[in-house]
């Protein structure tokens, strides 16, 4: 009897959090959702295939273009002091130890400066990097605009390395993966909106944006937030208060750099598929 009623009161929990996820993202954040953790990667647990050379070179770039984003959002946490940067940072810090544990499943070699905010081993995001936080920091509409950019384009790219991917327990982290994007994406564009801003895609077609922010939790509106969005304890977000910045070995102080909007037109690097402006 004292089972059942036990379970039923996780039961009652479990249900609970999925409202207050839900009702999270509703608003405008992030909200993590307790339900589904880890799911797709317990499913592939006893799954290996051999890697193509697309595959491994997939896991070692995405694994650090989730750290630009979990970079970005916290140094323009500490510009703008907005919660929705220190939020997603903390979720990409998850993504980048869903894509790790793939990695040491593999046995590739991470890049050695995962835990170095602002620091990159490819060249082409660290020059990403400097570039967003640059433009980030010019206002708070700046800031989320960047955010948004970001999001876009993790969907666009993990979309590419899906079809170039043949393994399904890879196929499954970037689609759980896209999910967490899809969310991030409409958590800042309610953000924009709520500073008065009507949001205009940036890198993807307008139409996959309007369907992505009409939807909810989910990849288009359907399913959960990505498996694993919990806290963390690998490279990603385990240890954010011994993480060494880019300048001086500590993270950026906060420091409010506002001014006017940007309103010059994207530039696009032909490289890595990053919009920068608008």
């Amino acid at each position: 009897m004292r089972k059942k009623l036990v379970g039923f009161g996780l039961l009652v929990l479990g249900l609970f959090g999925l409202v207050l996820g839900g009702a999270a993202a509703y608003m405008g954040t992030p909200g993590p959702n307790p339900a589904v953790e880890e799911t797709a990667q317990k499913g592939y647990a006893d799954y290996y295939a051999p890697l193509s050379d697309d595959e491994a070179s997939g896991l070692l770039y995405m694994v650090e273009e989730e750290k630009l984003a979990r970079d970005v959002y916290l140094t323009l946490y500490n510009e703008t002091g907005l919660g929705v940067f220190e939020m997603i940072a903390q979720s990409e810090g998850r993504h980048m130890d869903a894509v790790l544990g793939l990695i040491e499943k593999y046995n590739l070699t991470a890049p050695d400066t995962l835990d170095e905010v602002g620091v990159f081993e490819n060249p082409e995001l660290q020059a990403l990097y400097d570039q967003l936080v640059e433009q980030g920091s010019r206002s708070t509409v700046d800031a989320l605009k960047v955010g948004a950019l970001i999001e876009e384009t993790d969907i666009k790219d993990l979309e590419d390395w899906i079809a170039k991917t043949d393994n399904e327990d890879i196929k499954a982290v970037y689609s759980n993966l896209m999910k967490g994007s899809e969310n991030h994406l409409r958590a800042f564009v309610r953000n924009l909106e709520a500073q008065g801003v009507s949001y205009t895609a940036q890198v993807l077609p307008g139409e996959q944006v309007d369907e992505i922010l009409s939807g909810e939790n989910g990849h288009s509106g359907h399913g959960r937030m990505m498996a694993g969005e919990k806290h963390g304890h690998g490279k990603g977000m385990g240890h954010m208060k011994g993480m060494k910045g880019k300048n001086g070995g500590q993270k950026a102080q906060k420091g409010a750099r506002m001014g006017p909007a940007d309103g010059s037109g994207p530039l696009r690097d032909g490289n890595c598929g990053m919009n920068f402006g608008g």
